[in-house]
């Protein structure tokens, strides 16, 4: 009875993780629902991107855009081997965005946008892969201050702004990188630790 009542509570408990793993996911619907700010260049953007970081397939660029649309700061990582999940997608992507630029969260509006571009096998439709960077990628924009962008997909078949429609077959999963230079912002003032650092700067000047 011991083993029958652990397999009953270990079978609910996956059950449990199955289902909050489900809903940290956006449909598609969601996703165009939710006011995303559109891209005024996409293939632009992507183009950039992919000179910048070379994507290949399991590989996420996660990228902040001034209100012109010049990058600030962009960060490349590689998708762990697990499924899916919205929860350790944000965590991902909120490690990255802290490490290479500063939140916006005194600000009472978002002023930077945040863009993903995630480079994948298969086709450009839809997967609920795709739904959990989505959940991710918002929930990360919302605890570091931003407004939450566009999503993009790269394949074999190109590049695909998913909920847009809009896309192109340069570049792609395979391409090699265009001679391409993506604008970028002014760059961002030095982050100091406040008045114990500047205590610690005059002792080394002395």
């Amino acid at each position: 009875m011991t083993f029958g009542f652990a397999s009953s509570s270990a079978a609910s408990l996956s059950t449990s993780a199955s289902a909050a793993s489900a809903s940290r996911l956006l449909e598609p619907a969601e996703w165009a629902a939710a006011g995303i700010p559109l891209l005024r260049n996409p293939r632009e953007v992507v183009s950039g991107l992919h000179a910048r970081h070379r994507p290949r397939p399991s590989m996420a660029v996660v990228a902040v855009l001034d209100p012109d649309e010049r990058l600030c700061a962009s960060a490349s990582f590689i998708r762990r081997p697990a499924p899916a999940d919205g929860w350790m997608f944000r965590n991902a992507l909120l490690a990255q965005l802290r490490r290479v630029i500063p939140h916006d969260l005194r600000r009472r509006t978002p002023v930077r946008t945040a863009v993903l571009l995630y480079c994948r096998d298969g086709d450009a439709h839809w997967t609920e892969e795709d739904g959990a960077w989505m959940w991710g990628l918002r929930d990360a924009c919302t605890l570091h201050g931003l407004r939450c962008g566009a999503y993009i997909t790269l394949t074999g078949d190109g590049w695909q702004v998913l909920g847009e429609g809009r896309g192109g077959r340069h570049p792609n999963a395979h391409s090699e990188p265009e001679s391409f230079a993506m604008s970028q912002a002014a760059p961002l003032p030095p982050r100091t630790g406040g008045p114990v650092s500047e205590v610690l700067r005059r002792a080394a000047a002395r």
